[in-house]
């Protein structure tokens, strides 16, 4: 790969694991198709068509590689995990077209035509695809959700996103503490949860020990994607950027539960 091509490439990457991600639901296994489509380029850099552009590109490459190729992901020291168990059984009933297509729309922000050269369809074809998702996701079921969000307008924002979608808010906490508190106080169904809070406090140390007690899916929401998606120690397999798009919190709450064991929904 030139260098151009490489310097093109390296500021695109975090979005690709992030893509990669969502996708697969777990870190290790988007990792390693990202990990497998730079391999690839490396080896022929030929292979990455630039006509719209490297990100597109790098996208449109990535996609080929997604569905011509079965990339086991890296060693685990323990079992699969029940979101993992869950994904499986759950992709092998919806169409992956519908689910790409969803994601790159929405969470990756390819407008339709984009999109459309992304996967090599037209653009009516990527607008049913994105219905077709909408229809199968709107069938999972509906949970209680704890925000931890210390910015109030922001926090009003997402729970009338969650709202919208159905599910019911059980609680907007401010500080770690207050967090780890309301969701043992009421086991939440999904977690939203910022990373700098207004005491000082970490989202990130709010959700481990949440994630401590419960098995529960959790979406970061961040101004600095870039530093929490490097590959380089456990990452959040969700992750919203602010500022953001409500059709990409509502994407991205779809797909978090898409990854959720049923026995873990909240009644």
């Amino acid at each position: 790969m030139s260098i151009s091509l490489s310097q093109e490439i390296a500021p695109l990457l975090p979005y690709l694991r992030r893509y990669a991600r969502a996708l697969s639901g777990t870190q290790k296994s988007g990792d390693a198709y990202v990990r497998a489509c730079l391999q690839a380029l490396v080896a022929d850099h030929s292979i990455i068509d630039t006509t719209y552009g490297v990100n597109i590109g790098l996208y449109r490459l990535f996609h080929v590689l997604w569905n011509a190729t079965v990339v086991p992901p890296a060693a685990s020291d323990g079992a699969t995990s029940i979101f993992e168990q869950t994904a499986q059984q759950r992709l092998a009933t919806m169409a992956p077209e519908s689910r790409q297509t969803l994601l790159l729309s929405t969470l990756e922000g390819f407008t339709i035509p984009e999109t459309a050269k992304i996967i090599e369809k037209t653009d009516e074809e990527v607008t049913d695809l994105i219905k077709s998702a909408i229809d199968e996701i709107d069938r999972q079921t509906k949970t209680d959700v704890l925000i931890i969000e210390d910015e109030p307008l922001i926090s009003m924002d997402l729970e009338q996103i969650v709202e919208s979608l159905g599910h019911n808010v059980t609680s907007v906490a401010r500080t770690a503490q207050d967090a780890i508190e309301a969701a043992k106080t009421q086991r939440p169904g999904l977690v939203l949860a910022d990373i700098q809070l207004a005491d000082g406090s970490s989202g990130i140390d709010a959700v481990k020990e949440i994630l401590a007690e419960m098995a529960v899916p959790v979406i970061f929401i961040t101004s600095f994607p870039e530093r929490l998606l490097t590959g380089e120690r456990p990452e959040p397999t969700f992750l919203i950027t602010k500022p953001f798009n409500p059709n990409t919190v509502k994407a991205g709450i779809s797909q978090a539960l898409f990854f959720k064991g049923s026995d873990a929904v909240a009644a």
